[in-house]
């Protein structure tokens, strides 16, 4: 059956990266764990919150952080430098 962990967590960005952030998310290799990423229906304000979570097998967890890296480095959208931020955690189940 093999090991899993339970992945769960936000990354904050603005509404302008969101468009790149689902790019990045549906670039992953995987077809499967990629579906833990949740977008808000309808974004309002100025912040775009994206949350995952899922139980996911340990050997695929490489492939979620890779993910969460290449959204964390997105670029900063302005002269204020804000850069993408959030808390994603995994337990072992």
């Amino acid at each position: 059956m093999g090991m899993y962990a339970s992945v769960r967590g936000w990354i904050e960005l603005d509404h302008i990266q969101g468009q790149r952030a689902e790019q990045i998310i549906d670039q992953a290799q995987d077809d499967h764990y990629s579906g833990g990423w949740g977008f808000p229906a309808k974004p309002f304000n100025w912040t775009l919150y994206l949350f995952y979570g899922g139980d996911v097998r340990e050997q695929a967890l490489p492939e979620i952080r890779d993910q969460i890296e290449r959204l964390a480095s997105l670029p900063p959208v302005d002269d204020d430098g804000v850069r993408p931020r959030g808390l994603i955690g995994a337990e072992r189940r």
